[in-house]
């Protein structure tokens, strides 16, 4: 008894039919997702923040913005606080707290009483 191999044909155009078109784009989407993890990641180590991450850290931030107003971002835990520092002199009535002090090389230090 003689064996005849068979030939399969392969039809190209219903594979390409039953693929999904936006296949490619999700892989992409992926691609893109890891991406910004990691720019995340390597600029918050290139600017010393990982305290950031840690949620038993507590960090004190001034940033000067480029408009010139000064913010203070402060965490606690898991709570993080964005403070604007004015320039305007405000008035009411209050509680005598402490009393702040300048330093010569600008540092400014708070004694409370």
């Amino acid at each position: 008894m003689k064996f005849m191999k068979r030939r399969r044909h392969f039809d190209l155009a219903s594979k390409d039919a039953t693929e999904d078109p936006l296949s490619g784009v999700a892989n992409l989407f992926d691609a893109s997702v890891v991406f910004i993890v990691s720019m995340m990641i390597a600029l918050f180590m290139a600017y010393n923040m990982m305290d950031l991450l840690n949620p038993k850290s507590e960090v004190t931030i001034t940033r000067k913005t480029a408009d010139g107003q000064v913010e203070i971002v402060s965490k606690q835990g898991k709570e993080i606080k964005v403070t604007k520092v004015t320039d305007r002199t405000l008035s009411g009535k209050g509680e005598k707290l402490g009393t702040a002090y300048r330093l010569r090389d600008g540092r400014t230090v708070y004694v409370p009483e």
